[in-house]
């Protein structure tokens, strides 16, 4: 297992696709992940420090778990199969439960645990990004600084 951090969220053009982008935090992979808007949204407003009027799921979810008296300790993402990626939440008394990727980072990011990805995702999915392609890595980090949490909302009807 490798230790991740997150970089940041970024949408992809032409799809219109939010990606997940996280690296590792003793080594050179990043490892890109597709993510639903509303995930995507999520995670940019924890990084961002916005807090919202009322709790979004993530932060429901995060006072449920401490209103029960549990600890989430740390989340894997543990699978990559057909191009989906799977992941588990990891609590205290080594309790698992099974979650996308997208809602595990927005969870750890609320809570601060660690996020670890298998080696075998790492070794099918992680990229390598050569240092004349670093200038691109500092780019995104502009980019999510830039960004707002409308950025990841669809057209309106």
């Amino acid at each position: 297992m490798s230790e991740m951090r997150v970089v940041g969220v970024r949408v992809e053009l032409p799809a219109n696709q939010p990606i997940l982008l996280l690296r590792e935090t003793s080594g050179d992979r990043y490892l890109p992940i597709w993510i639903g808007s509303v995930e995507a949204t999520a995670i940019a407003l924890e990084q961002q420090g916005v807090k919202p009027a009322r709790p979004l799921t993530h932060d429901l979810l995060k006072d449920v778990i401490t209103g029960l008296g549990r600890r989430l300790e740390q989340v894997r993402i543990t699978d990559l199969q057909e191009g989906t990626f799977y992941a588990e939440l990891v609590f205290d008394g080594g309790v698992k439960v099974s979650a996308r990727p997208s809602d595990s980072v927005a969870l750890a990011l609320r809570i601060g645990v660690p996020i670890h990805a298998d080696e075998s995702v790492l070794a099918e999915a992680g990229l390598v990004i050569p240092d004349e392609q670093e200038d691109e890595v500092e780019k995104f980090r502009e980019f999510l600084d830039s960004i707002s949490p409308e950025d990841f909302r669809g057209a309106q009807p």
